[in-house]
């Protein structure tokens, strides 16, 4: 399937890009307050760090539920909230690497770039359906 399809598909029924959006939040924040704070060693990311970018999509999760439950006219002014503040999720996460090039390991590497690559690809398709 081709982002095309996948943006006509989504633009069929946006408000399913909240949930979308909403449970890959819950994934995110639970991976990183969980899962790599359980093996700090393995991903060289300190706990602090972790726990900080945990939080920020438990917030996102929050916006992405509400927007999703509710019928609202503005469903593309939300989307494109939402995508802004994926981007600038994307930012902080790239910034707190650098911070510790030093320490992250070839597996904190591989999964901050697995995340960030697929929050910037929904946030292509939240942008792009907001437009419609």
């Amino acid at each position: 399937m081709t982002l095309r399809n996948l943006i006509n598909k989504a633009g069929l029924n946006p408000q399913k890009l909240f949930l979308i959006d909403g449970l890959g939040a819950i994934l995110s924040a639970f991976l990183l307050g969980v899962v790599l704070t359980r093996f700090e060693q393995v991903f060289g990311i300190p706990s602090k760090t972790l726990y900080f970018l945990a939080i920020i999509p438990i917030f996102f999760a929050i916006y992405d539920l509400y927007s999703y439950q509710k019928k609202h006219q503005k469903v593309g002014l939300l989307l494109k909230g939402i995508a802004i503040l994926n981007l600038i999720y994307c930012l902080i996460s790239v910034a707190l690497i650098g911070l510790h090039l030093n320490t992250i390991t070839i597996f904190g590497c591989i999964y901050f770039l697995i995340e960030i690559v697929i929050v910037l690809i929904l946030m292509s398709i939240e942008f792009k359906v907001a437009k419609k």
